[in-house]
Parts: C-alpha cells; structure tokens; sequence
C-alpha cells in the first residue's frame, strides 16, 4: 500500500507540465529574432517583438503549452483587413524572459484588450509623456495677452451687430472650442466664437440620414419682417443668406476698430465660419466667428439613444442636459445633390464643453482640494499626436480634424467612467486605453457621433485613410511616440 502510495505520489511528482512552457521560454530568450520588429506595416497595425513564450517550440519537438488567450482580444485578421496583434505573452517568470513593450490590438467594439489594459507601462515612457504634456502648458502671461484682445475685439463687433439689423438685435456671444475647454496646444492664437440668436418657434426637416442636417422653417410667420429676406422660396431659412449677412456687417465694422489691425479672412467652401485675423505681433490671432440659432425645443428623435453618460456623470445630468435649448451652426451638407446653403447642423459645443470643464464621476475630482485625474492631459496628448501626424502627413491626414479625437475621447469617458481609471499617476496607462479606443474606430471606419449615434463621423469611402492613421498611431504607441521629438 505504502509501495504504491510511494509510486504514485513519485508519478504525480513528475507531471509537470510547466517544464515544456519554462523550456520555451527559456528558448525564446535565447532567440529574440524569432519576434518582428516593431514598425509600420504595409497593411496591419504595427507589431511586437517580445520573445515568443507562447510560441515558440519545446525542445524534443513538443510543442510548447499556450498560455489562455484573452477573451476580448479577436481571433484572425482585425477588422478592415488589418492584422491582428499576437496574443498576450504566457506568464513566464520575469527572470526567464524580458518584458515586452506595450501593444495596440485590433478590439470589435474599439476599446484597448483587457491584457494590454492590466500591464504596467514602463516608468519611462510615463516620465517622458508627462514631460511633453508639461510643454503644452499655454504661458500665462501669453493666453491673458490674447483673450485680452480677442474680447476686445469681439464685444466691439458684437454691439455693432446688434445695431445694424433687427434680426441680430438679441445677438449673444458664447465661447467655444479647445481655448474656452482649457485644452488648447501649442500657442494661444486660436479662437472659437459662437454668435448666438435667439429664434421664435421653428420646426425642422432632416436634410439626409444622418440626423445632424436640417432644414429650418418657422411654424408661423415672425412678428419681426426682417426675417423674411432670409426665407427661400419653400419658406425654408437660409443658412447661407444669413452668414452672408453678418459677413458683410463684420467686414465694414473691423475697419472702424481702433489701435487693432483685424481683417477677415477669405471664406473657405463649405465652413461656417467667420475668420478674423488679429495682428499681434510677432505673429497673428485667428478668431472663428460661427453663426448659431438657438431654438427652445425639445432634441430631434436622432439624439434619443446619444450621450449615453449615465456611468460616467450620471443619470440627472443627462436629463439636465437634454433639457437645454438645441443650437443649428450654417453648415452646408455636401451629401445634397444640389448645393444651395440653406442646411443647419446641430451643435453640442455648449454641453461637451460643460462635460470636459465638469469631467469627474466625484464631484470633488480636480477640485483645488480634491482628486486629481488625467483626462484632460490625455485629451491634450490626443489633439497634439493628430497636429503633429497631420504635418508630416497633410494630404494623407487631411480629412482628419481635432473633432475625431475629441469624440473617441468622449466615448472613452464613458468606457471608462470612474475618476479611478484615471488617476493623475496613471497618464500613460490612460492615453494608450484611449489611442487604443481610437484605433479599434480608424480599423473599422466606425466612430460614432456622441450625440447622435446614427452619424458616423468616419466615412466608409475613406477606408485607406483611416487604416493609414491607424498604422502611424500604433507605430508610434509601439515605439515610444517619437514624433513627440521631432521638429516641423
């Protein structure tokens, strides 16, 4: 019996079935060549080279034992014919085999895989993101210099506005954009203003199947006449005779500006906006002045299962937001087959820019005494990696605008929705969950409007374009963001 005992106790003793797997890895470190190089490929998202412990062969020809693969990360080919990344390493002891850097996988619904998420980013790469983040810092000393000017500039145009025609009487100014969201790069010398204009009751048309193009009507005659010379002939108001309107206003009053050089820039097709230039030497001030209609009515069915933040800021929130007035910018929608300028687009810069001043699940997070956390820095990083990809590569990345970031960022907040996935200590780890979010989007050429979930910010006929932004993000993720460094 105890013979036996003996026997079988020894013959448990020798199935050890980590022996092959610590044998491979072992191998592996040996042969770091068996890995690919990390870099561009012609079509798939860049790859590893960390040592192949979970692939590599036993020695005796028996096959390595795989470590379980991840649930989240996809099987084959990623989504838009990209490839793949390998899977997570087997968990080798570190002593048999080197870390291997951080990795992008391809993820069906575009959020980072669960076992690129848990790894720790080496403290280096953290180090050196906080410190470019750090240069993107706006002096003092130069932002209070150009907001100076730039309110000076406006509240003069604004009180000429109103004064020069009935219909822009009740005109307002509304901040907007990156500068007034405090995550503005670079320089001060950006500026968005919305002109804001109360209507009486409208009604609106969707202009196609997006859900962010309509056509504006009035339900009844306005008591002001001086709308009519807006009507088109259907009764429809046109976003074109509008600008054209203010446009002109602005263009005979800057030159009545004191001590201040302003000019206004040459319309660009289908913007709706008004650019000034402002002299300020060394260099010049762009303001965006944007036309905006502000209707008191409830949102159109196409935002109904939009800024989905209930997780995130939670329940009361929305329905606070879902209760303020809708605003239409003058966009033309190029999907028209005859181009007449008469379409308007909804605007939610007034409720984003609430969301990212306002960002924390806590209410105390980023308080001057509560929590700290990095969204705000890891949107900075986002903006500033698409501005520096855009000048190496402007034909390539011209169709890309800060507004995709922006919008990934978002849907991050709400993947992620705790201030504690956020912590400030974490900003590496917190960026490469959303370039991650970011990329899954460019492999389908699917990101999603915030608000309107129907409209796809990403246009299917642009597919080459996004795989090709996909490609230098995850080269740069996989070697330590080089362009970060580079002069342009």
């Amino acid at each position: 019996m105890d013979t036996a005992g003996g026997r079988g106790a020894r013959a448990r003793r020798g199935t050890r079935p980590a022996a092959p797997r610590g044998r491979g890895a072992k191998g592996a470190a040996r042969s770091p060549s068996r890995g690919r190089v990390a870099g561009e490929g012609s079509s798939a998202i860049a790859t590893l080279r960390p040592p192949r412990t979970d692939a590599a062969p036993a020695r005796g020809g028996r096959s390595a034992r795989r470590a379980p693969a991840a649930p989240e990360l996809p099987a084959g080919r990623a989504a838009g014919g990209a490839e793949a990344l390998p899977a997570p390493r087997s968990r080798a002891p570190a002593t048999r085999a080197p870390a291997a850097p951080r990795s992008v996988a391809a993820v069906p619904d575009g959020a980072v895989a669960a076992a690129a998420a848990r790894r720790p980013p080496p403290a280096a790469d953290a180090l050196r993101l906080r410190e470019v983040l750090s240069r993107l810092s706006l002096p003092r000393q130069d932002v209070s210099e150009a907001s100076t000017l730039v309110n000076t500039v406006i509240s003069h145009l604004v009180q000429a506005i109103r004064g020069k025609d009935s219909c822009f009487s009740s005109i307002e100014r509304q901040s907007a954009g990156s500068y007034y969201e405090r995550v503005k790069i670079s320089e001060p010398n950006e500026f968005d203003i919305m002109l804001v204009m109360p209507v009486p009751r409208i009604q609106l048309n969707e202009s196609d199947d997006t859900g962010a193009y309509y056509y504006v009507s009035f339900k009844r005659i306005p008591k002001e006449k001086s709308w009519l010379k807006f009507l088109e002939e259907d009764g429809t108001l046109s976003a074109f005779k509008m600008l054209q309107a203010l446009r002109e206003i602005i263009k005979q009053e800057v030159k009545n500006i004191k001590d201040v050089e302003v000019t206004v820039a040459r319309k660009k097709a289908g913007s709706p906006a008004i650019t000034l230039q402002i002299k300020n030497p060394p260099s010049e001030i762009s303001v965006d002045i944007i036309l905006t209609l502000e209707a008191q009515k409830s949102w159109p069915p196409s935002t109904q299962d939009g800024l989905k933040i209930e997780q995130w800021l939670g329940t009361k929130k929305r329905r606070d937001f879902r209760f303020r007035s809708i605003y239409l910018v003058a966009k033309q929608n190029k999907r028209e087959k005859v181009l007449r300028g008469n379409t308007w687009r909804l605007s939610f810069s007034h409720i984003e820019k609430e969301m990212i001043n306002n960002h924390g699940n806590s209410k105390t997070c980023c308080e001057s005494d509560g929590p700290k956390c990095c969204r705000k820095g890891c949107l900075k990083l986002l903006k500033f990696l698409l501005e520096r990809l855009k000048m190496k590569h402007p034909k390539e990345l011209e169709k890309f605008c800060s507004y995709h970031v922006k919008t990934a960022f978002l849907h991050s907040c709400v993947t992620w929705p705790n201030d504690t996935d956020w912590h400030l200590g974490n900003l590496d780890h917190s960026f490469q969950q959303c370039l991650g979010f970011f990329v899954g989007c460019l492999q389908k050429s699917q990101l999603t409007h915030f608000f309107i979930p129907q409209y796809n910010l990403l246009s299917l006929e642009d597919k080459a374009r996004h795989h090709f932004l996909s490609r230098k993000i995850s080269y740069e993720l996989n070697n330590g963001f080089p362009i970060f460094h580079e002069n342009y």
